[in-house]
């Protein structure tokens, strides 16, 4: 896994608002789609140009503009010229190893989220920052690739089910951070049963494969945790802003995420507790079975010490011995002693010592 704050920065001894793309290198071209709708109507656009974008700036409907793919900085500077945003909130945007935040400009609200997009709990776990951009009547959401969550909402908008499409643009938003929130809900799930599998292998079969796959599962939920953590501050700023931006009625909502923030920090600490515990278990599983093998090789060597001494005392020195005359007898002994250490083995690997 790629830890974003140990990775050398790409923008040491640049000016302040200098755009440069902090993520992974990507050659594909951004794609840029479009939702303006009210409550009567709603068109979908896939722009092949981000001046076609510019038009919807001052539309009375609302107006969703999607950008996956921030690593054109072009793009980027245009949207931001168009759309008056401020050099240091460019800078942000392209700046993927961001903290969840929110700022209030006035005309405008930024928020930045950590998202995770993929259905599976790999190894590599990663997440994806997504940039919000909250006007009066648009909300431009900024993607590091193509691939989102937010396919249910699109739906929403076409079929105008729900109140989706008689709401504003912080109703947009607000949808847009629920999306975000629930899904790490389906993320802890898959945590979960990654964990109570785990816990059974512990208990079961201690091998050091398990020790990876805990310390694996520990680093991902600390980065579950440092996605998640700052959005409880964040969410708080947007219900106590004083943006009219910002409605009422939204506000409500709004409460309805920090609630879930807080159920998921809760989640993570109770599993991150559980996983330590289980370390724990595993270490002392280890311990025990080392005991188990040391207290069987100790009786072994226990009960060869005196055949050992009385050996070592009389060594070969008697007058008759019949084997001495056998002319196969050297060979025998050493097919002794390789079936010896044949059977040892054999019972060491049976006993998972091996």
């Amino acid at each position: 896994m790629r830890w974003p704050f140990f990775t050398r920065s790409k923008k040491a001894g640049l000016a302040p608002g200098s755009l440069v793309y902090t993520g992974t290198k990507r050659k594909l071209e951004p794609r840029i789609t479009v939702f303006d709708y009210s409550a009567s109507k709603a068109e979908e656009k896939i722009c092949s140009s981000v001046e076609e974008t510019f038009i919807y700036r001052d539309t009375k409907s609302v107006t969703w503009i999607n950008i996956d793919g921030i690593h054109n900085v072009n793009i980027i500077e245009k949207i931001g010229k168009h759309f008056n945003i401020h050099p240091l909130i460019l800078e942000d945007i392209m700046n993927t190893n961001q903290r969840p935040k929110v700022e209030d400009l006035e005309d405008f609200l930024f928020v930045i989220l950590r998202m995770h997009a993929d259905n599976s709990i790999a190894a590599d776990f990663n997440t994806e920052q997504v940039s919000i951009l909250i006007t009066e009547n648009c909300v431009i959401s900024f993607q590091e690739k193509e691939g989102d969550l937010f396919d249910p909402l699109r739906e929403r908008i076409r079929s105008g089910k729900g109140r989706i499409r008689s709401m504003g643009t912080d109703y947009l938003a607000y949808t847009l951070i629920d999306t975000v929130v629930d899904n790490f809900f389906l993320v802890l799930e898959q945590m979960g049963e990654l964990t109570e599998n785990l816990e059974n292998e512990v208990i079961e079969d201690p091998v050091p494969e398990v020790l990876q796959r805990l310390h694996a599962l520990k680093r991902n939920l600390l980065f579950l945790r440092k996605s998640i953590w700052p959005l409880r501050e964040e969410i708080t700023k947007l219900q106590r802003t004083e943006s009219s931006l910002i409605t009422p009625s939204t506000n409500m909502y709004l409460r309805d995420v920090y609630d879930h923030t807080i159920q998921i920090i809760d989640m993570v600490e109770t599993m991150r507790d559980i996983i330590t515990g289980l370390l724990d278990m595993y270490l002392s599983n280890v311990s025990n079975k080392m005991n188990e093998v040391m207290k069987v090789l100790t009786i072994i060597a226990t009960i060869f010490i005196p055949l050992t001494f009385i050996a070592g005392i009389y060594g070969m020195n008697f007058v008759y011995m019949p084997e001495l005359q056998l002319r196969w007898g050297y060979f025998a002994v050493l097919a002794i002693m390789g079936a010896t250490v044949i059977g040892m083995v054999w019972f060491f690997w049976k006993k998972k010592w091996l």
